[in-house]
């Protein structure tokens, strides 16, 4: 799938390692999606970062969860670890974002601020690429597929902190977090 940001400046923009497509792969996944868990995989990321996607169903439809979500100065309500999500500029090419997020590891608090492109793909996707911050490198994808009475919802994310951490606690914090981020997504998408 090409975004509307890569038609307009004649290149694709890169995929996460784990790829753009939000595919169900197994009977499995299916029955658990619709049990209601969050499907997460990781994966290291370069040698200090760490990649991982989770994928959840949301009984909603893709355009009611896409009006939701396009709503950036909203996202501290929908995603925990966000506390501060401005929009800075828009245009039809996207938009530029400054977002700061609060994270607890290895019993330490820290705080990361980020600059962020936004390209969109109405109703299908959504592209974050890191512009300046807190980070060696961060790119996130939110993918919306329908999917049964609902939409197959698939987060993706892959980065490296500035601060030396190795790529196994990142990958190991992220597979904890991330489920219960989903979860409270979920809620908040749905309430």
């Amino acid at each position: 799938m090409v975004s509307s940001a890569s038609l307009m400046n004649g290149s694709r923009r890169p995929s996460l390692l784990f790829g753009s497509q939000a595919r169900v792969k197994s009977v499995q996944q299916s029955e658990a999606l619709r049990r209601g868990q969050v499907l997460v995989e990781t994966a290291p990321h370069g040698m200090m970062g760490a990649a991982v996607r989770a994928k959840m169903y949301v009984a909603a439809s893709r355009t009611d969860l896409w009006t939701q979500l396009t709503q950036y100065s909203r996202w501290p309500e929908l995603f925990p670890n966000i506390s501060r999500s401005e929009v800075l500029a828009s245009n039809p090419q996207g938009h530029r974002l400054y977002q700061v997020g609060r994270k607890a590891f290895l019993a330490i608090a820290a705080e990361v601020e980020i600059y962020l492109k936004v390209y969109e793909d109405p109703d299908r996707s959504i592209q974050f690429r890191l512009e300046k911050g807190t980070f060696r490198d961060f790119a996130a994808d939110l993918t919306l597929q329908d999917w049964q009475n609902g939409t197959l919802l698939t987060y993706a994310v892959q980065a490296t902190p500035l601060i030396p951490i190795p790529a196994f606690l990142i990958e190991q914090g992220m597979r904890q977090d991330l489920p219960g981020n989903m979860e409270h997504l979920r809620k908040a998408l749905c309430r």
